[in-house]
């Protein structure tokens, strides 16, 4: 992919993110999701990819755009391209008002990215410094110490992030014996494992079942960032199985690493935050002005970097909806 791609992708989440923010705090769901996934699919069509949605909004939330298999881009031959997509990654974070929640993509090599169907996913996550000493099949305190050791740490020090969920009443408690401290989070927890793979975020370690997309989310930020993810599928019945089987995983019970998950040499990620987040702040908007935070990352170059982008609304493109700050509030009044 060319260089300058990243940027295009950028302004694909910079406007899912603005249009997703004036529904923040309003408690509804839908209004937030239904607005950042019009303005995102709107976005693509600019762009000179030939892609295809390979995780998508669609069979997740039930969207009429961005479902797998939709094809998206300007029309172009090349480059082709799979594309992974959350146009907000906590739509309860954002109707509640919460922190940490992302309009996330991911743009690899075609054939590159895992179909990962709408189900659960066992996790472990760290960062560049601790890469080959996790495994998800050993005990919680061999994790712990051998992620402790690679970081010159003592136990008690390390800080696990952790989806705050009652199926996690074991993992908790077993993290807490041990001595380790535990970060829970309502929800978001893509931005939990991106925090492993920097230094500086205060998070060493990610663990525990959360949503089987967001894992390869997670994996495609970590390849650029020199971190690393195991997983494994844990369908929560027959259906889940099915789904499973028909995106092609013969082996529902197979261990996944993060080249599993995320191959190909070239891989951009790309999120904004649409509520303040331990990475990044959320958009600040006041009358015709909106300033958003945004992470990129690049697997082929290992480059990271955080853009500040300030915006005038009404200079924006066609596809940007003008009404952005006037949102319909029927949607909450009917609800």
């Amino acid at each position: 992919m060319k260089r300058q791609l990243g940027f295009d992708f950028v302004r694909v989440t910079e406007t899912a993110a603005l249009a997703a923010a004036p529904w923040m705090g309003k408690g509804c769901k839908k209004c937030v999701d239904g607005a950042a996934v019009d303005t995102m699919r709107r976005v693509f069509d600019t762009i000179k990819i030939n892609g295809t949605v390979v995780i998508g909004e669609g069979e997740k939330d039930e969207a009429p755009h961005l479902y797998i298999g939709e094809e998206i881009g300007d029309g172009s031959v090349e480059p082709q391209v799979d594309i992974a997509v959350d146009p907000v990654e906590g739509t309860t974070l954002v109707s509640k008002g919460l922190p940490n929640a992302l309009a996330v993509v991911v743009v690899a090599e075609r054939h590159s990215l895992l179909k990962a169907p709408d189900t659960y996913m066992e996790k472990i996550a760290v960062g560049p410094r601790a890469k080959g000493k996790i495994n998800l099949d050993a005990s919680v305190e061999d994790n712990l110490r051998s992620t402790a050791a690679a970081l010159n740490k003592s136990v008690k020090d390390l800080t696990i992030v952790v989806l705050d969920r009652p199926r996690h009443k074991k993992l908790i408690n077993d993290i807490r014996s041990i001595g380790a401290r535990i970060k829970l989070i309502s929800d978001g927890d893509v931005a939990g494992g991106i925090a492993t793979g920097l230094s500086d975020s205060g998070v060493d370690m990610m663990m525990g079942t959360g949503g089987a997309t967001e894992g390869v989310l997670t994996a495609a930020a970590l390849r650029c960032m020199g971190g690393e993810i195991q997983a494994r599928l844990k369908p929560r019945h027959e259906q889940d199985r099915e789904k499973a089987r028909e995106l092609g995983i013969s082996n529902v019970d197979k261990l996944y690493f993060t080249e599993d998950l995320a191959q190909g040499d070239d891989i951009v990620f790309a999120a904004t935050a649409i509520t303040d987040g331990d990475l990044l702040k959320g958009i600040r908007y006041s009358c015709n002005q909106a300033t958003s935070h945004t992470m990129l990352l690049r697997s082929e170059t290992g480059t990271i970097r955080f853009i500040k982008t300030h915006h005038t609304i009404t200079n924006k493109p066609e596809y940007f909806p003008k009404d952005i700050f006037n949102p319909d509030l029927s949607e909450i009044i009917n609800n």
